[in-house]
């Protein structure tokens, strides 16, 4: 393993950060010979193509979460983490048919808009500054501090705080642009991470190939996986025996079986996808086929992500197991695509440091954009100066963008959020998910039941965040560990606890219910319900040919790893 890099590195990166960086600037000055506008620099409305749309989602969502937290749980727990993947290519599906329409038809440009709109100022300003935290404090230190981990060690593991702050001002030169500039830069990152993580991929099955004897070819490596290590390709972990190891009991906490399925997966990816200013802002400019059309061809790829972010976290699991990673002994299994990066050869660290790099400045762009948007637009423009001229918003947006980005880097700094010991995936799922089940139950009912009210959707979001904390915390000691509803595992520290999405699943049950008894008791059609256009919820045959061939082959990838 080297750990250098040499002159074929540097010219790599080097081209990769003049490339996006003049892309970016040239459509800048494009952009700039029009006059200031915030729905331009917030939405880059009506400018993105399907392509782009598809590519930027597919940008902002693949990050140092999943190329080291997927990674990681892939070399922990195996193929079963790709449900994260293959099930948001079935939530796009259905957020491109049924979510989108309604958005467009009215007009959304933020959730906080939507929430307003359907209900009241409170419950938008109420969930305007959750996601502001959440945005900030989860989202942007973890993808900072997962992606200085990984290239740090790359480059030779003593630059952290110095690699940190260079993703941090090269993230915000691509987002102080705007909207367009993400959208189209994205499409070259996409493509860089795409090509440097096939590329990663490939090599990480020809080392394994060759360790075993086989040489160096791909295809052997990935039957060696295959062979020896059968239990990592499992899609559906069975429940625990009593007398099950506590490490398949851990798995199986993070990644419960068949009953994720019937739980928080959905309202992960669902939540995520459709109600969720950081990903859905991509579509929000469009008109609807076009932002249909994006948005399935962002499903569509997403069925190759595993691959990319996945695969190699296998093949790491595999090396450490038969003695060739002795650094991952006791170590973080965010550490198993690192270790992997070191068995590149010289030459081809550039297009890897290149390719996580495309991940993560795409990743913390859309999330700083998305900042801002939410403060400039329902914050800033409600709050403090209702008169802002377009010139100015734009200014307070740029002014949020390096402002949000500073406080993300002072607190990823040292850690102080312990992203490093939870895990970067698990970290951001399970603190995503304490809010997820309630805010999801609110855009669902808001979406498409026209009796929701106003008081139903404050009562389900702070309900929703109460049951997730009472089911992941304490449920196992008030109600016992085997109930109608859950099964509590030991987690081998003296606790039992609930897997994380099962907890969803509950908070998600019981907070609809409650809405739904709300909302009962007021007018059968709530006034600020949403006018329903049944004519803008058809679909053209070519987009019905990206349905089919998406859910078949996502059916042929299940019936082989069950």
């Amino acid at each position: 393993m080297n750990s250098s890099l040499v002159l074929l590195d540097y010219v790599v990166i080097i081209f990769y950060f003049v490339v996006v960086a003049g892309y970016g600037y040239w459509i800048y000055r494009q952009k700039k010979k029009a006059s200031v506008d915030t729905k331009d620099f917030f939405l880059a409305e009506g400018s993105l193509t399907w392509w782009a749309i598809g590519a930027s989602l597919i940008a902002s969502n693949i990050s140092a979460e999943q190329f080291i937290g997927m990674s990681g749980e892939g070399f922990f727990v195996g193929i079963a983490v790709a449900a994260y993947e293959w099930i948001a290519a079935i939530a796009l599906i259905l957020i491109a048919v049924w979510f989108i329409p309604i958005y467009l038809k009215n007009k959304i440009y933020t959730m906080p808009q939507f929430l307003t709109m359907r209900y009241n100022e409170t419950v938008a300003l109420i969930m305007a500054i959750f996601w502001l935290f959440l945005y900030v404090f989860v989202n942007l230190t973890s993808i900072l501090y997962l992606g200085a981990l990984a290239i740090n060690g790359l480059v030779g593991g003593e630059s952290l705080h110095l690699v940190m702050v260079c993703l941090a001002i090269f993230a915000v030169v691509i987002t102080l642009g705007g909207m367009k500039v993400i959208g189209y830069t994205d499409v070259i990152q996409v493509g860089v991470l795409i090509i440097g993580g096939l590329a990663t991929t490939y090599l990480a099955l020809t080392i394994v190939g060759d360790k075993f004897g086989f040489g160096q070819d791909a295809l052997a490596g990935f039957n060696v996986l295959l062979k020896d290590s059968p239990e990592h390709f499992k899609m559906i972990l069975s429940k625990p025996a009593a007398d099950a190891p506590q490490e398949y009991i851990n798995k199986y906490l993070v990644l419960p079986g068949i009953t994720m399925y019937f739980a928080g997966q959905w309202i992960v990816n669902l939540n995520y996808w459709g109600c969720n200013q950081y990903i859905i802002q991509r579509a929000l400019g469009a008109n609807l086929q076009t932002a249909r059309t994006g948005i399935l061809f962002a499903g569509f790829m997403k069925l190759m992500m595993p691959v990319i972010v996945m695969l190699p976290g296998i093949a790491a699991f595999v090396l450490y197991k038969n003695g060739h990673l002795p650094q991952l002994a006791g170590g973080s299994k965010d550490g198993a695509y690192s270790a992997i990066l070191g068995f590149l050869p010289s030459g081809l660290k550039g297009l890897s440091i290149a390719a996580l790099t495309a991940a993560i400045v795409a990743s913390l762009a859309g999330k700083t954009n998305s900042i801002s948007t939410i403060f400039t637009l329902d914050i800033y423009k409600k709050y403090f100066k209702t008169n802002a001229s377009e010139k100015n918003m734009v200014v307070v947006g740029r002014i949020t963008v390096l402002t949000s980005m500073i406080i993300a880097v002072m607190f990823t700094w040292e850690d102080l959020l312990g992203i490093g010991g939870a895990g970067g995936f698990t970290f951001i799922q399970k603190y995503t998910g304490f809010i997820s089940p309630g805010v999801f139950a609110m855009f669902i009912l808001g979406l498409f039941w026209k009796r929701t009210t106003g008081l139903a959707a404050i009562v389900g979001v702070i309900l929703g965040f109460v049951l997730s904390v009472f089911f992941n915390q304490f449920a196992p000691a008030v109600l016992g560990n085997e109930t109608l509803f859950y099964t509590a595992f030991p987690t081998g520290t003296g606790t039992y606890a609930i897997p994380f999405l099962t907890c969803m699943g509950l908070s998600f049950l019981f907070t609809m219910v409650t809405m739904i008894l709300i909302s009962l008791a007021g007018p059968k059609v709530n006034p600020k319900a949403f006018v329903m256009d049944k004519e803008s919820f058809k679909i053209n045959p070519s987009t019905l040919f990206l349905i089919v061939l998406t859910i078949l082959i996502l059916t042929a990838l299940y019936a082989k790893f069950w």
